[in-house]
């Protein structure tokens, strides 16, 4: 239904408009009696056998939705009504930000993927924390990052801000140094740089009563001598993980009009190079970390795929906005029937 039906008219619109109204519309329909809980009864799969236990959490099924897509923590409990194991907020930064000048969200039909240059707009960690108060039962990952303005030297202070400020609002961390759409942002995945930042990181989390976990999102973009570096930054620092990938400057083999617009592209481009970093980190690491592999899930044999290339866990975003929330469901139950077998 929603391929042949909701879909269509919704891709006649800007997609920035059309995401602005699908969160007023879910937020108006859950409101109404017994519409929750007839999206949970239609999309959720709950079977023990999707359980996983990673750095002592529980998360109910493998599927999460990536950060970008519920920055502000705005809609957390409605979109997991539609099944999600666990759903990443942000990236979010110490100041409310506009981020770039629109337009600035890019569908590109032909090769069902998505450019963005959105620049972390978001309206600052503060504003989130009073959302995330309300959370009772999602299991939430906290994206941070720095804002514009802020120079890369004093870059750790903005991510010391939103750690301290989520840190009783949220289940892990996620370190965002790797978005290409804030200026020099990058810059920061630098084995130097990058090092520093999440030791400090590290340090603040062990002055905690129970410390939080912390994960690292890599550009798809790195060459193997940097994903190597990250190897070692990841044993060094003790961090708990890596997020394998965020979006990728790359515009090699597309075919849709847009294609050209400036910057990160997500969906069925950067599929193969997302599992390609998976594969890379899983086997030179010796599996020595858990992995959250996202980029280019659109199918169950997308996320499978990723899974046996190494991935501990998955999370969709640029598929879950072509395919709908029905691919939730798919792979879930696809993997209690490979549980079975």
């Amino acid at each position: 239904m929603y391929k042949f039906l909701i879909r269509p008219i919704l891709f006649n619109f800007d997609p920035e408009k059309v995401h602005h109204f699908t969160f007023n519309f879910l937020r108006f329909c859950s409101k109404l009696p017994f519409v929750a809980s007839f999206i949970r009864r239609v999309y959720r799969v709950e079977d023990n056998r999707l359980e996983k236990q990673l750095f002592g959490l529980t998360f109910k099924n493998p599927v999460g939705l990536a950060a970008g897509f519920d920055k502000d923590a705005r809609l957390y409990n409605e979109l997991d009504n539609f099944g999600f194991g666990f759903i990443e907020i942000g990236t979010l930064t110490p100041r409310a930000q506009e981020g770039n000048p629109k337009k600035r969200l890019f569908r590109l039909k032909k090769d069902n993927g998505i450019i963005n240059r959105m620049g972390f707009n978001n309206g600052g960690v503060h504003a989130a924390v009073e959302r995330l108060k309300n959370n009772q039962t999602v299991l939430i990952g906290g994206n941070i990052g720095k804002n514009k303005t802020t120079d890369n030297d004093e870059a750790v202070n903005d991510y010391l801000i939103c750690f301290n400020a989520l840190f009783d609002h949220v289940d892990y961390f996620v370190v965002n140094v790797s978005s290409p759409n804030t200026p020099n942002l990058r810059a920061l995945q630098d084995k130097a740089p990058l090092t520093h930042l999440l030791n400090r990181l590290k340090e603040e989390n062990t002055t905690k009563t129970k410390p939080k976990p912390i994960f690292l999102k890599i550009a798809p973009d790195l060459s193997n001598d940097q994903l190597l570096d990250i190897i070692s930054i990841v044993e060094e620092t003790r961090i708990d993980g890596v997020i394998a990938t965020n979006t990728t400057i790359s515009r090699e083999g597309l075919e849709s009009k847009n294609s050209e617009e400036i910057g990160g592209l997500s969906g069925k481009p950067l599929k193969q190079r997302s599992t390609d970093v998976i594969r890379f980190l899983a086997e030179k690491s010796n599996k020595a970390f858990p992995i959250i592999g996202v980029g280019g899930i659109h199918t169950v044999e997308d996320a499978l795929e990723k899974l046996e290339a190494g991935a501990d866990l998955i999370q969709l975003y640029t598929g879950f906005i072509y395919e709908g929330p029905g691919l939730i469901k798919k792979i879930n139950k696809a993997l209690i029937a490979k549980a079975s077998n």
